[in-house]
């Protein structure tokens, strides 16, 4: 049986290929994805699946198998970055945004796994719940769709999601137990100081050299407060203060 899976799933390689590419030349950003909720949409109801859209973006299909079972969910975002794409690829995003983090795969291949479950549909014990989630880049996607009743009706026992990984060989899968990947806490932290002229600042309160020193201590956090046998990562990735070369500016945020 096992075989038989797997010789579909292979049927299905160029049509994946397909998916992903399509969404890759329009990638969109955060809860508002009108082309990219559409697309999934229509794939869905190709396939014979009622997607049902329980908040902005927020897109959930379920098939039940003949077998009485639990609920499984299969989760994958959709949501890209706003960065440009530098590639040269002939598929390649050109509204200044890109699928630079792979969600585009992850959309893909979900929607590969929905065309395997609709095969084998008489196979399934249970139910299973395909979950195409928005902003998981802003850390609110997630969120609204559980406020929205994702894990229930029916109730959700388990939970699967996958992401791809530039560092690992093709054809490797990556498992584990314990922590595989990191819970996110966003933080904005604005430094106020008093802006003057850049030849002049004991007149002023310089935020850019209070925020320098406090981005340095943030890493002592990990050193020093949290235990050599857990993982944690602290990052910040905007950094902002200033807008002319001779001034020193009113305030940094971080």
């Amino acid at each position: 049986m096992m075989n038989k899976f797997i010789e579909q799933a292979k049927l299905l390689k160029d049509e994946i290929v397909n998916y992903r590419r399509t969404i890759h030349s329009y990638p969109e950003i955060g809860e508002k994805l009108p082309k990219t909720k559409a697309f999934v949409i229509e794939q869905l109801r190709a396939m014979g699946y009622e997607p049902e859209e329980i908040c902005e973006s927020g897109i959930v299909a379920t098939i039940k198998g003949n077998k009485p079972g639990k609920t499984f969910l299969l989760r994958a975002d959709m949501d890209a970055l706003p960065v440009t794409e530098e590639t040269e690829c002939d598929f390649k995003s050109t509204n200044g945004y890109m699928h630079a983090c792979g969600h585009d795969m992850h959309t893909a291949m979900l929607l590969g796994a929905a065309k395997l479950l609709r095969e084998n549909q008489e196979q399934i014990e249970g139910t299973v719940k395909l979950v195409f989630q928005p902003d998981e880049e802003g850390f609110t996607g997630a969120k609204k769709m559980i406020a929205a009743g994702v894990l229930e009706n029916p109730k959700v026992d388990a939970a699967m999601a996958m992401h791809v990984h530039s560092g690992t060989p093709s054809n490797v899968i990556l498992c584990g137990l314990g922590t595989s990947i990191a819970g996110c806490n966003r933080f904005r932290i604005v430094v106020k100081g008093a802006g003057c002229h850049g030849a002049m600042p004991e007149l002023g309160v310089d935020p850019i050299n209070i925020a320098a020193h406090i981005y340095l201590s943030l890493q002592e956090i990990i050193a020093r407060e949290v235990s050599a046998t857990q993982s944690a990562v602290v990052t910040i990735g905007k950094f902002v203060g200033g807008d002319a070369a001779n001034i020193i500016p009113g305030q940094v945020i971080m």
